[in-house]
């Protein structure tokens, strides 16, 4: 018998704001987008996977084409759940960018 992994369906509880966020972060990871979000990444030293140092240097205002975005202090206006599952879409989404595209840019894509 084959167990699948299913993801735990936690309401959110700020939808309107999750969404404001949720809408940049698939900005930045749009294919024609991805390049020049990974290139500032690369630009500032950032790992993709820093979350917080992506949105305390204020990254996804660039690419969001939100002119009223300011996502890090709306991502601390989340409750702690809605923050989890913000990182959690977060993460997902940098992993399905191209696999070229993400060997070009390996060093901001290693672990250590």
């Amino acid at each position: 018998m084959t167990v699948i992994f299913q993801k735990a369906a936690i309401k959110i509880e700020k939808a309107e704001e999750y969404a404001r966020l949720q809408k940049a972060v698939e900005q930045a990871f749009l294919p024609e987008k991805a390049k020049g979000f990974l290139k500032q990444l690369d630009r500032k030293g950032i790992r993709v996977r820093d979350f917080d140092a992506v949105l305390a240097q204020r990254l996804l205002e660039g690419v969001a084409g939100d002119s009223g975005l300011d996502a890090r202090p709306l991502y601390q206006s989340l409750p702690v759940s809605d923050q989890a599952q913000m990182r959690e879409f977060y993460l997902s989404k940098l992993e399905g960018v191209d696999v070229a595209l993400r060997h070009k840019f390996k060093k901001l894509y290693q672990y250590y």
